[in-house]
């Protein structure tokens, strides 16, 4: 009898503690190294942000609705899967849960779909740069909808992020201006049409990052007071929010975009269309585990390693875009993305020493009542 109830207090514990670590509750122990978690994050980061640019980067593709149903189709298949499979654990489906949180998957609609048109005409560098401009809207936000506030660092970090930015403009306005030269449209046999299609597109992808910057910070200011409502996990906001974005994303691709024979021949080239559609679904496999890997990065870890690795990891995707789609590397974007990369470092460092003066000065606080011994 009592082996019996031994061996069930024992199952249980197992049961609670797997419970516990795929919902991110509780820290593995010392002895697990921190290495490759934050390796595996880096990885998944540079390939999402590669595949992606990939798929759009088509001359004439125009279907980013309809490439981002695919992707969350499989994004909430295999968080699906990998639930059964009993590795993580999140709520079912409620009717209730979908109607609250249904503006925030509406958000992160926006948010996908602008920063893939962003990508779509910016460089992977660019992209990466401007980027660093939601966290400034979103402290800003904190502290006017939060009570949030910015220390002197941090606004030091920021300065940097702005300075970054402007150095990544100007080097890509640059470039455009020396293909404007009479000499180089010349040589490369490009006429004042090509120029003008070409400072087109520069001027629609800065309108496109400047809305994912307003939308992400959006986001995340909106989410943050969600949370607190409906008790939601990492994992369960995960799936919500693509389950509930598929309905909304096919519906504006069957309304906003051309499904004629002719365009989807454009969109998806017989000789190119298996790939790209196995990278479209690579892609949303690939956010996934982004959302492991920062999961198991923060549980192994810490936040602030977390947002150290983030700020590290800028270099390696913007190096991405310079070797894989043949980027400019010039001193202006090697200049741009090297302070962005010191501007994430920065804030990293000023957001941990933040946290440790809030954690001083709750331990300095006097107790209201005394108990006598």
């Amino acid at each position: 009898m009592s082996s019996d109830r031994r061996r069930s207090d024992e199952e249980g514990d197992i049961v609670e503690m797997r419970k516990a670590i795929a919902t991110g509750s509780v820290k593995e122990g010392p002895s697990v190294s921190s290495i490759p978690p934050i390796v595996c994050y880096c990885f998944a980061s540079i390939i999402m942000t590669v595949v992606n640019k990939f798929v759009v980067s088509g001359t004439q593709f125009n279907m980013n609705f309809f490439l981002l149903c695919i992707q969350s189709t499989v994004c909430v298949s295999c968080v699906y899967t990998v639930k059964k499979l009993g590795i993580i654990s999140f709520r079912d489906f409620d009717m209730k849960d979908a109607k609250a949180w249904f503006p925030i998957s509406f958000l992160l609609v926006t948010v996908i779909y602008t920063g893939s048109k962003s990508l779509q005409y910016l460089s992977i560098p660019v992209y990466t740069i401007f980027k660093n401009l939601t966290i400034i809207l979103i402290a800003y936000g904190e502290v006017i909808w939060f009570g949030g506030r910015v220390t002197a660092l941090t606004f030091v970090s920021f300065i940097f992020m702005v300075f970054s930015s402007v150095i990544a403009a100007w080097s890509d306005i640059s470039d455009v201006l020396t293909a404007g030269d009479p000499a180089v449209m010349e040589s490369e046999g490009w006429g004042f049409q090509h120029l003008q299609g070409v400072v087109s597109k520069v001027n629609v992808g800065y309108f496109w990052m400047l809305v994912n910057c307003l939308t992400s910070a959006a986001y995340v200011l909106t989410m943050r007071k969600r949370i607190k409502i409906t008790g939601f996990s990492d994992w369960d906001s995960m799936f919500y929010n693509n389950l509930l974005s598929i309905p909304v994303l096919a519906i504006a691709s069957l309304i906003a975009e051309d499904w004629s024979a002719a365009n989807l021949v454009r969109n998806f080239p017989e000789e190119t269309r298996n790939f790209l559609l196995f990278a479209i679904a690579f892609s949303g496999a690939a956010a996934v585990g982004i959302s492991y890997t920062t999961a198991w990065c923060v549980r192994v870890t810490s936040s602030t390693t977390y947002s150290m690795v983030g700020a590290l990891n800028k270099l390696p995707v913007a190096a991405s875009g310079m070797i894989f789609f043949g980027d400019p590397v010039n001193f202006g974007s090697v200049s741009a993305v090297s302070v962005g990369f010191f501007a994430g470092i920065v804030y990293a460092v000023a957001k941990n020493n933040q946290k440790k003066a809030e954690a001083a000065a709750q331990q300095n606080v006097l107790p209201m009542s005394s108990r006598k011994p």
